[in-house]
């Protein structure tokens, strides 16, 4: 529900707006995504000023600022929702400066997470903007004496069409501000042609500051009289504290204190891992005496386990019958007809996040609130998990978001925010946790190991008569149930129950796992290791039919239509949205395939001798990517990457040079989990630690030329932040396959020899 309302300058509090400024905000009573905007008169004088439920305010000099409500990690997301308002505003976007909210409800979701902001507030940009633009005219033709269908907006100015009689914006924002909200179907918005933003590569507003060093970062940010936190957790995960010393760790110079987390209460969901923390007068310093501290920690439940074994009961599982969550005809009854059929296994192991900037967060408790300064891709979620950390209510917890230096789903689950809060209510003080870069990589909400069967059942072409599908692996669902084996309904829904090809008989599984430390969601979640087991099985398929693997997967795919899949019972299977107005067509996944075909030049490479092309696509986040990535595998068995081209439909684009940058980032991010990316354990405990033995792809791992293809559509718009990774490693490994012969179905390739 959506609700209109006027607010005085006595309301204001804050100090973003001054007196005189036209201020159109956004009310958020819960319900539908798409807001209707509200007017906010800002005339009466007085001191103080207003941040409220807002999108967009214009000063009197002509300033408009635009409030980004979403948190920025590199995607440009402060720069391209504010992009859009301005250009249905008709705002000159050099007088426009981006202010980051604060963690609040009013706002709706400022989860930036699951590549949804332009997709699910595009619309209520584009109301905005709109209603800022028709409150000017209206002011203008009320000043004038004129009709409001002459007057126009014109980049920063209103224009009388008749006289030629021009008013900046800044001149009329005191009579906007008493003009009427205008209706929805009041509003007249812009076509595509005469877009000045929307589809043009506009810098990001932080670029300046992000180059020259001068942006603040969650590990940047300081507040006067804060200490600083490093806290030694257990290895294990639900391991607790049985003794400790400290004496040594105190002798440390700068070393002020330890200090006693308590361990989690299952569900283990936001909440902080529990430890002891030393608290010191700089990051140095607590580090030094945090290798002092001697700690004896109570084995929990998850003190055996072992990668090796964890894999092992993860296959054997997926070789038996389990949990139906779609079923298409009768699989069965077309395997026993038809004995021609290929069965294969694949693998997937625990991944890490690995930003470039580990978790780090200030909390100040004070007086019953806590306030807080720290990276985080979800500042309601802080406001909720340190309210219930340090028994508040959650409109007592202000969050301050800063830049993020990466996310990739780690920084919405606000565990170590719980940490400075819960150490600050017992120190009475300002507090600084710094997590190092073997915190990140060892108490991390890691990407869920999969195991995955697929058997398929093929005519006389070589077509695909019965598909049967199985996965395996310790659900996201853990973090919030313990108790949960099964995969989430969202999980199942990527690329797993909404197999988009045509076959005739179709069966797909799901089988349980038990968590042995925290998953989390991750860039792409469950699309990665599914997408690996379909894309990489799909070939599998076409070699065995004596087919080129693209004509293959076109002819798999079957006529151009929309596939509304029917999973048992299941109804969060399309990212939150209707497939009216997002359903799966084939055409436009068809298109992506034929259009990286043609950009690569398919058709013209012959694969073998140690060189090879393979094919990917895939549909995720609601767009479709399909990429080919070329390989070299010299005689040594190493491997390079000359070229990957990548094909993608996201419905209507914002800023083409942040989807380029973010599907170049994606190519890069998903080699890095092909090649490299394993967490393993062993009693326990994570045995990777830092970049040296958990890896991400350098320059010289990384593909050497990359080229994004995006076409041109009118679609509603989708994500672009994570449908890039889903393809890149079952394209790389069919490449493998088509330059060596060797079948790869197992990650990561470092585990390989290849040749």
């Amino acid at each position: 529900m959506n609700t209109t309302s006027t607010i005085t300058r006595r309301d204001f509090v804050g100090t973003l707006f001054s007196s005189g400024a036209l201020i159109l905000g956004i009310q958020w009573t819960g319900g539908d995504a798409v807001l209707a905007p509200n007017a906010a008169a800002a005339s009466e004088a007085g001191a103080a000023s207003w941040q409220p439920g807002m999108f967009l305010g214009i000063e009197p000099d002509g300033t408009v600022r635009i409030v980004a409500h979403r948190s920025e990690m590199g995607t440009g997301i402060r720069s391209s929702l504010p992009m859009v308002v301005a250009d249905e505003l008709e705002a000159d976007w050099s007088r426009v400066r981006v202010e980051q909210a604060i963690g609040d409800e009013k706002y709706g979701s400022q989860n930036t997470d699951g590549s949804c902001s332009i997709r699910d507030f595009v619309v209520t940009m584009r109301q905005a903007g709109a209603s800022a633009r028709w409150m000017l005219e209206h002011a203008a033709a009320s000043k004038w004496g004129v009709p409001a269908s002459e007057c126009r907006a014109q980049f920063h100015e209103v224009v009388h069409s008749v006289s030629g009689r021009k008013l900046g914006f800044g001149e009329l924002a005191l009579l906007a501000a008493k003009q009427p909200v205008p209706k929805k179907e009041e509003l007249r918005f812009k076509p595509p042609s005469e877009y000045r933003y929307v589809g043009k590569d506009v810098p990001m507003v932080d670029l300046e500051t992000i180059c020259t060093g001068k942006a603040i970062f969650g590990y940047d940010a300081k507040v006067p009289g804060m200490v600083y936190a490093s806290i030694e957790r257990s290895p294990v995960f639900g391991g607790e504290v049985a003794d400790y010393s400290d004496t040594a760790a105190k002798r440390v110079r700068g070393v002020l204190s330890t200090a006693v987390i308590p361990p989690f209460k299952p569900p283990h969901m936001f909440q902080a891992l529990g430890g002891i923390a030393v608290i010191a007068e700089n990051t140095w310093a607590a580090l030094q005496g945090r290798k002092q501290l001697k700690v004896q920690w109570k084995p929990s439940d998850h003190a055996n386990f072992e990668s090796d074994a964890f894999k092992k009961e993860l296959m054997l599982s997926a070789r038996q019958p389990q949990k139906a969550v779609r079923n298409v005809g009768n699989v069965e009854a077309e395997f026993a007809r038809n004995p021609r059929t290929l069965q294969a296994e694949y693998y997937t192991p625990l991944l890490a996040h690995a930003p470039m900037e580990p978790p780090a967060a200030i909390a100040d408790f004070s007086n019953g609130t806590v306030t807080v300064w720290t990276a985080t891709q979800n500042p309601q979620a802080v406001q909720e998990a340190v309210a219930a950390a340090v028994g508040i209510d959650k409109k007592q917890v202000v969050c301050h978001v800063t830049l993020l230096g990466g996310g990739f789903g780690r920084k919405s689950k606000p565990d170590y925010v719980c940490e400075a809060a819960i150490l600050s209510k017992q120190l009475g003080k300002p507090v600084k946790v710094c997590w190092t870069r073997e915190d990140d990589i060892q108490f991390d909400y890691y990407h869920a190991a999969a195991a995955m069967h697929l058997k398929g059942a093929l005519d006389d072409s070589g077509r695909p008569t019965a598909w049967l599908q199985r996965s395996v692996f310790p659900t996201i669902g853990s973090t919030f149930n313990s108790e949960a084996r099964h995969g989430e309904e969202f999980e199942m829904g990527m690329g797993w129950t909404d197999l988009p090809f045509d076959i005739p008989n179709h069966r797909a599984e799901n089988g349980p796992a038990r968590n042995h430390v925290r998953i989390g969601w991750m860039r792409a979640v469950a699309n990665v290791y599914h997408a690996f087991a379909i894309h990489s099985f799909v070939d599998e398929l076409a070699h065995a039919a004596k087919r080129d693997s693209v004509q293959y997967l076109l002819e798999v795919l079957g006529k151009d239509r929309h596939v509304l899949p029917q999973p048992e019972g299941m109804k969060h299977w399309n990212n939150g949205k209707s497939p009216d107005d997002y359903p799966i067509d084939i055409a436009r996944l068809r298109r992506v395939i034929e259009l990286v075909a043609e950009k690569s030049e398919w058709s013209k490479h012959r694969s073998g001798n140690g060189r090879g092309w393979g094919i990917a696509a895939h549909r995720s986040f609601l767009t479709y990517v399909a990429a080919v990535v070329e390989v070299n595998v010299d005689k040594s068995g190493r491997l390079t990457i000359p070229r990957v081209d990548m094909a993608i439909d996201a419905g209507e684009i914002i800023n083409p040079d942040r989807v380029r940058a973010q599907f170049e980032g994606a190519v890069v991010f998903g080699t890095s989990i092909a090649l490299m990316g394993e967490i393993t354990a062993a009693n326990g405990k994570i045995l990777q630690s830092n970049f040296h033995n958990y890896p991400v792809a350098r320059f010289r791992e990384s593909p050497r030329e990359t080229r994004i293809h995006i076409v041109s559509s009118t679609a509603l718009p989708a994500g672009v932040g994570e449908p890039g990774v889903p393809p890149m490693a079952p394209a790389i490994c069919n490449a493998i396959f088509a330059a060596t012969g060797k079948r790869i179905r197992e990650l990561p390739l470092k585990r390989h020899k290849l040749v």
